[in-house]
């Protein structure tokens, strides 16, 4: 009988592969990913795609930023301790980076529209996979990275979250939630994104300050 991993079994996996000590600021951001990353792959609703990819790696990326070490054994033991694949996360975010790059009108009309006469394979079949399915697993994860790939193609806070909103009314034609969009609860995880990103990295700076207070306290004394 199969059995669903739990976040102990994540957990366990995770130190297993990655057993060396990691700092107080970047252990809590790692252990909370790697719950989000676990409950979300659990569950039978969820269905991997490239924008979940690309949002994935973003956070990982970003609240990992000036970490003391090497990053690539920390994020491979991180991502495969909740079954997923490093390899194929990193070369699906940086398909999305070359459809923007190579072909970024098109792929604004696809995220607007969920057309388009260009292969932007897989993404165009995920979108159109997505807004066909009622059942779709929201995640902040997912947020992030359409996001992500929006601000790829366009510069301004203004249009980007007019796309977002074009994006969203694309991919959720059915939505009748009263008194909300489709788009609300992608702007309030992305408010909280950012506030969280914030936050770490002011803490990140207060321990910057102190560990160079003590240097200069240590070398005053000496």
């Amino acid at each position: 009988m199969n059995t669903v991993p739990t976040v102990s079994d994540a957990k366990r996996d995770f130190f297993n592969a990655y057993p060396q000590p990691i700092s107080a600021i970047y252990r809590r951001v790692v252990d909370e990913l790697l719950v989000e990353l676990h409950l979300l792959t659990v569950n039978q609703s969820f269905r991997y795609n490239s924008l979940f990819a690309l949002g994935a790696v973003t956070v990982f990326d970003r609240f990992m930023e000036g970490y003391p070490g090497d990053l690539l054994p920390l994020g491979e033991a991180l991502f495969q301790a909740v079954r997923l694949s490093p390899h194929q996360l990193r070369q699906d975010a940086q398909r999305l980076d070359e459809l923007s790059q190579n072909h970024g009108s098109e792929l604004l009309k696809l995220l607007t529209t969920l057309e388009t006469n260009v292969d932007l394979s897989p993404l165009d079949a995920q979108l159109r996979e997505i807004a066909s399915n009622p059942s779709f697993k929201y995640s902040r994860l997912f947020a992030v990275g359409l996001f992500t790939l929006i601000t790829k193609l366009a510069t301004d806070e203004e249009k980007q979250i007019e796309i977002l909103k074009q994006c969203c009314h694309a991919l959720y034609p059915g939505w009748k939630e009263e008194n909300s969009a489709p788009h609300d609860r992608f702007l309030r995880d992305l408010d909280l994104y950012r506030s969280n990103l914030e936050k770490v990295q002011q803490a990140k700076q207060m321990m910057a300050d102190l560990v160079e207070a003590e240097k200069k306290k240590k070398a005053k004394a000496s």
